[in-house]
């Protein structure tokens, strides 16, 4: 059936389609098709289970649990109806290596859900593209090799007698078990570092004992970064948004862990973009996020509030409860962004573009229950609040 659409400032399309998940991580998964309300909605397409729960007219990001969602940035969308004997099916794949197959047996509206997609993804990488080392972590994690040959090997296998194939995953299997064992026998990151076996280095390391090592509560790094960007990258077009090359970044982020000695202004970091790329990865590698876990839930309460004025009353509270090295690092990150934004007649960079980018870099929930993108949605409004209500938010305590 078709169902009329209503659209909310935050909704792209939303409705009813046929939908079945056939890899994951590159390992390919049996075909188990069932309907599905399917909502685009920011980077993000959102699979609710229940079809009937879902009205067009009500649906908002946290009214229902999604079963799952999908991160568009970097995704690949293909005509595939050799791929099924229902027609009208086209498949997604995103940079993880998960596809998907969505159906419709209306021509007219499958064509639609294509075309919005496929806008979707040309207009992420035009305005938002997935960040090179984000790129490059994803296809780590969801390694290369199953990502680019995921189907040369089942192509092996079905030329390979069965007996062999046997042979060939007990092998497997108890490889995979011993590595497991050797894993969970080798000792911590802090064991290790505590015992002085390993060198303390900048990047992963936990904010508040990077804080104690360096006697301030905003770590050196963070300083050196914004220093460069605001001496000579305020007016780059699209300054934090746009990619540097990542094996210069890589490069950085060694030097940083293994020498004491840092010039940014050497001629090896003259893209500005490299420096913007190392910040936001030095965030992403915190092993806790710059607003600690204990705080997202309630953050993300309090972005949902109507009354502007609670909203701000209640996240000032929150921000100013941290610990000092998390309020420290981002009132000071903050009031370089507020920088950022006073030149966005040259850099083009607005509230919403920073907060789409500092979002997700600056705060992420601890474990992910399928809400990923309905929690992007309000990690974006909750950095652009703070931007913009920065003088009350931080009016009482902190550096300046």
């Amino acid at each position: 059936f078709l169902l009329k659409i209503i659209f909310t400032p935050e909704l792209e399309k939303a409705g009813l389609l046929n939908k079945t998940k056939i890899a994951e991580g590159g390992r390919k998964l049996r075909k188990n098709w069932s309907p599905s309300w399917v909502v685009l909605v920011g980077n993000s397409l959102v699979f609710f289970k229940d079809p009937k729960s879902q009205t067009p007219s009500n649906w908002k990001p946290g009214n229902s649990r999604p079963e799952s969602s999908v991160d568009l940035r970097g995704a690949q969308l293909h005509w595939a109806n050799e791929l099924s004997s229902k027609k009208n099916v086209f498949k997604l794949r995103t940079v993880t290596g998960n596809e998907f197959l969505l159906q419709s047996e209306t021509d007219s509206l499958i064509k639609e859900w294509y075309d919005t997609i496929q806008n979707v993804i040309d207009r992420l990488d035009r305005e938002n593209p997935l960040d090179n080392v984000l790129l490059y972590s994803l296809r780590r994690a969801g390694s290369v090799e199953m990502l680019d040959h995921s189907g040369d090997e089942d192509e092996r296998r079905k030329s390979l007698p069965r007996s062999t194939s046997n042979l060939e995953n007990t092998e497997r299997k108890r490889v995979k078990t011993r590595l497991k064992k050797l894993i969970l026998k080798r000792p911590p990151l802090q064991a290790l570092q505590e015992k002085g076996l390993i060198k303390d280095q900048v990047f992963g390391c936990r904010l508040e004992m990077l804080c104690e090592r360096e006697k301030n509560t905003v770590p050196r790094f963070v300083r050196l970064c914004t220093e460069a960007v605001e001496r000579r990258g305020l007016d780059t077009d699209g300054i934090y948004r746009v990619s540097g090359n990542l094996a210069v970044i890589q490069k950085l982020r060694f030097l940083v862990n293994h020498e004491e000695k840092l010039n940014l202004d050497d001629s090896e970091w003259e893209d500005i973009h490299v420096i913007t790329g190392a910040l936001k990865l030095f965030f992403r590698e915190l092993p806790e996020p710059l607003v600690p876990y204990g705080f997202f839930t309630d953050i993300v309460e309090t972005v949902k509030m109507t009354d502007h004025m609670d909203k701000v009353d209640r996240l000032k509270c929150l921000v100013l409860s941290m610990p000092p090295p998390n309020h420290d690092t981002l009132q000071f990150m903050c009031r370089h962004l507020k920088r950022v934004l006073q030149q966005s007649d040259s850099n083009r960079m607005t509230t919403q573009n920073i907060g789409i980018v500092f979002g997700p870099t600056l705060m992420r929930p601890e474990k992910d229950n399928g809400n990923m993108a309905v929690n992007m949605v309000y990690q974006n409004q909750a950095v652009e609040l703070i931007l913009t209500e920065f003088d009350y938010i931080f009016g009482t305590r902190g550096p300046s």
